[in-house]
């Protein structure tokens, strides 16, 4: 324990949290300014800020409808779109199925990954949560998140568009500016 009465980090996640060279503290040259109504993603901090969003967010896989939510918290990462996670009591968890699949994130601990089952079949590990977060990230336990590449997910009636690369799992929507992270050349955003 450290002498806040907190476990000390992991090594791991003392190395991932350093290796950062991009944490939120003035706008890139490179990047996009906002106009009226806009964000930059490049003024999102970095370690990640956690905020409540009551705009309506639905996922569905095929049409059937996987999560609806009015309470979703909204992780916002320095060069990264936001990533929504939704309380556990607003997400269908029958068609939830563990994956064999984990990750490990240097600001919110172990993540435990999900498939999501649909009328046409399962997404693979379409689905992730962390079910004992670093205490920092504590109010994002009992939440799932979603990717938008492999589900249909919605904010506020948009449909978003998945962040680029593959890995991340942000939601690009209208009020975004960029560039985003995962696009070639960002790995050290």
């Amino acid at each position: 324990m450290t002498s806040l009465g907190k476990p000390p980090l992991p090594e791991w996640a003392v190395r991932g949290r350093a290796r950062w060279q991009r944490v939120g503290r003035g706008r890139p040259a490179f990047a996009v300014p906002p106009i009226r109504g806009q964000e930059s993603v490049w003024d999102y901090p970095r370690p990640p800020r956690v905020e409540r969003d009551a705009r309506p967010v639905r996922v569905s896989a095929d049409g059937t409808e996987v999560a609806a939510s009015r309470r979703a918290l909204r992780v916002l990462e320095t060069a990264s779109p936001p990533t929504f996670y939704l309380p556990r009591a607003d997400v269908d968890i029958g068609l939830l199925r563990r994956a064999a699949k984990t990750s490990q994130c240097e600001w919110k601990g172990h993540a435990h990954y999900w498939d999501v089952l649909g009328p046409e079949g399962s997404r693979h590990a379409a689905a992730w949560s962390y079910p004992q977060p670093f205490p920092e990230y504590e109010i994002l336990r009992d939440h799932f998140a979603f990717y938008p590449s492999r589900l249909a997910c919605f904010l506020d009636g948009q449909r978003v568009v998945p962040q680029p690369g593959g890995f991340y799992a942000g939601w690009v929507t209208a009020e975004l500016v960029g560039p985003f992270k995962g696009e070639p050349g960002s790995e050290d955003w």
